[in-house]
């Protein structure tokens, strides 16, 4: 009986994982000072605009063998392919990054704002490094080219006054990234969660989160702000601190 009850225990692994990240920001979602819920609005259609367009890329390369699920650790029950869990991590991954961003914009925003800093030019550089090391592997090539594309155009299209907070809050963000990231690729388990295939990416890793990782979270939450700013979320913050 006791290893009937860790075996169904192990099951909900990855839901535990999708529903620990969620949970506190959507719990604080509604205090007085913060309000995201406000900003639904936005926010909800942002993730599942991303959503969509990254499940479409998840199905293709779970088809390919490029990642993949170990079924000790989801409960089974799956949508084209994919675990309902996967389908849950792009709407609670994502909506306790965008909290956070949301968060540090109400109350940083005049002190983080404004051009560009340097360090942004960083990022593409370093896509181009990973583009030019990795122009085999799949995962290294798709990650690089679209951050590379859509960081591009922060930059030197729109010029985005917003691009200094995000890569604030991905810095702070990078923190409960390496916990939760560290769990679903095996960190504290026997066996990874989600499984990589390292014939598709550099075989980097850091502790047990392949290096691709990092930028294709940075990817993900990027889209999904600018989907929001796009969409008139900072006009909004505009008007309610002008009725404060």
């Amino acid at each position: 009986m006791k290893q009937k009850n860790l075996v169904i225990a192990e099951q909900y692994t990855y839901w535990a994982v999708n529903i620990g990240s969620i949970l506190i920001p959507f719990l604080f979602s509604f205090h007085a000072k913060i309000r995201f819920d406000k900003a639904w609005r936005y926010a909800l259609p942002a993730m599942l605009v991303s959503a969509v367009l990254f499940l479409i890329w998840d199905y293709y390369f779970t088809s390919w063998g490029i990642w993949g699920f170990n079924d000790r650790y989801i409960i089974g029950k799956r949508f084209c392919g994919m675990p309902y869990e996967e389908l849950a991590f792009f709407i609670c991954i994502p909506y306790a990054c965008i909290f956070t961003y949301h968060c540090f914009t109400k109350f940083y925003a005049d002190k983080i704002n404004g051009a560009p800093w340097k360090i942004h030019h960083l990022i593409p550089i370093v896509c181009l490094v990973f583009i030019v090391l990795g122009w085999r592997n799949y995962y290294t090539m798709t990650t690089s080219i679209l951050l590379l594309i859509l960081y591009g155009l922060h930059l030197f299209v729109w010029k985005s006054d917003y691009l200094n907070m995000f890569l604030f809050s991905y810095s702070i963000l990078l923190i409960p990234f390496l916990i939760t990231n560290g769990v679903l690729t095996g960190t504290g388990l026997e066996e990874e969660v989600v499984w990589y295939n390292d014939g598709h990416n550099l075989s980097t890793r850091i502790k047990t989160i392949p290096i691709e990782d990092i930028f294709y979270g940075m990817l993900l939450i990027l889209l999904s702000v600018t989907i929001m700013h796009r969409m008139g979320y900072q006009s909004q913050l505009v008007r309610e601190q002008d009725r404060i």
